[in-house]
């Protein structure tokens, strides 16, 4: 059974910093497309943040410069290091793995809050 647990959401200060995790189990996440989403209070899930198996890395534009996407394939866990968090970030985050077009998987969630 694939399972995708997100970990290190919560309650942070305009200006702070979240590392979130992502710990794959039932499949070897270096073989997949890995992403970190977000969604918004009615809204979809958008992409923040997507790693290859080759290591490459894109960001939305929003988080460019402030979010590093990292993978440790030892570890079989993806992460999401957010720098310089505002309140526009506050979201429920959610980890991807992804190959080719029918093979996707969601983790649970973590709610992330940047709030004074």
């Amino acid at each position: 059974q694939v399972q995708l647990v997100e970990s290190g959401g919560g309650l942070v200060q305009p200006g702070g910093s979240l590392t979130l995790s992502c710990a794959a189990s039932g499949i070897s996440s270096r073989f997949y497309n890995m992403g970190w989403y977000r969604q918004f209070p009615g809204k979809q899930r958008d992409l923040v943040a997507g790693i290859t198996p080759d290591g490459l890395k894109n960001y939305v534009d929003s988080v460019k410069g402030r979010f590093t996407i990292s993978r440790d394939n030892a570890k079989n866990t993806v992460y999401l290091h957010m720098n310089t968090l505002n309140n526009a970030d506050t979201a429920v985050y959610y980890c991807n793995a992804k190959m080719g077009s029918s093979v996707d998987f969601w983790g649970q969630g973590t709610q992330v809050t940047v709030s004074s």
